[in-house]
């Protein structure tokens, strides 16, 4: 779960000319530690729920990847 997460980062961080993330950490902020906007955390929803049938987003706003990892074990 943890490597998609990063996986699908990445692929939106590379559509914004930024370097791909070796790694995350539950405590990464999405938008001051990974660099996402609102678009970008909008495309993060889409991808995952498509991945995973989960909206992160459904029962409020998701701040850390942490956040998302609770989500995903859910």
């Amino acid at each position: 779960m943890e490597k998609t997460v990063l996986e699908i980062i990445n692929y939106i961080r590379k559509n914004k000319d930024l370097e791909p993330l070796e790694n995350i950490d539950p405590k990464d902020n999405l938008r001051d530690d990974i660099g996402f906007t609102s678009f970008d955390l909008a495309e993060l929803t889409v991808r995952i729920e498509d991945k995973f049938g989960i909206d992160i987003f459904e029962d409020g706003l998701i701040t850390t990847i942490g956040e998302i990892y609770k989500k995903l074990k859910k």
